[in-house]
């Protein structure tokens, strides 16, 4: 393998950033924040309320309640769904470890099935070897950007009378089949965290579903177990997970940009193909027909991933590992019981991924240029 050093001058291109977001839409934000700082009320708001309304009206969906954060979002919908101790709940094992963690916080138990090795999301056909009397609940993560086969996955949890959690925090306007990630199941989690391609300027958090009923489950429980407009008053056991004002001022800003970035990062990933197809040894991102990719992370796998990380790295250019170890071969998570290669599609890819710089204002001069030093140091040929 050859490296590359880009001739001296040249500036580093980061993984991920989101500064150069905030700079384009400084006025609406510092405006927005203002409102909010001027008026004094910073809890379950004006802008709070109006968010849930317009998110909920993006995703074609009747409720959204915002709270304090993804892995939140994912406790309360378990939680509304009845989801606890003694039950199962299948899952991957190649996704961030707050999949995992959100399950075991309702005292109930993740269930790991391997992936699919084209999308990375959860292989349908590995849900039946993993379902026992126990499993009560299917958590597809729609990962890096891509919808998983909720057709598929649906299909299988209404034959088994089994619920569904969709973790979209990776997804944001994600579609599969014309059909918005999030809308499938009967709950959705969503992670405003910074980096997501809807993202908020601290942590945030938002669940939605069509439920009347788990909407009202998943209101209580965020606010202490309160009815809506009872104060002190408990109904259930809840907690304190409540989107703040000036997270949802800055989110409202940023839903009304949330399509245009998306369709800037389809083109940055597009520009990554066009220089990058064709290499051997290099496997590029799927866009199957009917799914609508949106690219929160640009994924690529490679055999030689981490002598070619350290080269890029090198050469100036950011990268990172999504996921360098699976959450079954992580201490926390041993004793359920994964040997070696109980999971071989997620094993592997734990192995080759690599996430290549992506964010919706990267110059495309940048991924032409990360492109090029990839591909010298994966066969030496520059950049047609």
């Amino acid at each position: 393998m050859k490296t590359n050093r880009e001739a001296g001058g040249m500036q580093p291109i980061a993984f991920n950033l989101t500064k150069p977001g905030y700079i384009a839409r400084k006025g609406e934000i510092d405006d927005a924040i203002r409102e909010v700082l001027e008026t004094s009320w910073f809890v379950l708001g004006k802008n709070g309320e109006a968010f849930e309304h317009e998110f909920a009206t993006y995703l074609g969906m009747s409720h959204v309640l915002g709270c304090n954060s993804g892995y939140d979002a994912l406790v309360l919908a378990l939680r509304a769904l009845g989801i606890g101790a003694g039950h199962e709940v299948l899952t991957v094992s190649h996704t961030a470890v707050a999949t995992a963690v959100a399950i075991s916080a309702t005292g109930a138990t993740p269930v790991f099935c391997d992936i699919d090795p084209v999308t990375f999301n959860i292989d349908p056909d590995k849900l039946e070897a993993r379902r026992t009397p126990r499993t009560r609940a299917i958590v597809p993560v729609h990962l890096y950007g891509q919808a998983a086969d909720m057709g598929a996955i649906m299909a299988f949890a209404r034959a088994h009378k089994l619920k569904v959690v969709e973790d979209c925090a990776q997804a944001h306007g994600a579609r599969w089949q014309g059909q918005v990630v999030g809308t499938f199941g009967d709950i959705a989690a969503f992670s405003f965290y910074p980096t997501k391609n809807l993202g908020a300027y601290g942590d945030g958090g938002a669940v939605a579903t069509n439920d009347d009923g788990l909407a009202n489950q998943v209101s209580m429980l965020r606010n202490y177990g309160w009815q809506p407009g009872r104060r002190y008053i408990s109904e259930i056991r809840g907690v304190n997970s409540r989107l703040d004002e000036i997270q949802a001022a800055i989110l409202r800003v940023k839903l009304r940009h949330l399509d245009a970035g998306n369709d800037a990062r389809r083109r940055l990933a597009s520009t990554y193909e066009r220089h990058l197809s064709g290499l051997p040894g290099l496997v590029l991102p799927s866009q199957s027909p009917g799914n609508h990719h949106v690219f929160h992370l640009y994924v690529v796998r490679l055999e030689a991933r981490d002598d070619i990380a350290i080269g890029l790295r090198e050469s100036g250019i950011g990268t990172h590992v999504h996921y360098p170890q699976p959450i079954h071969r992580q201490r926390a998570y041993l004793d359920h019981g994964y040997g070696d290669g109980s999971l071989p599609e997620t094993e592997r890819a734990c192995q080759e991924v690599l996430s290549l710089p992506m964010y919706p204002e990267l110059p495309e001069a940048d991924v032409a240029r990360a492109a090029r030093i990839l591909r010298t140091l994966i066969d030496g040929r520059p950049n047609p």
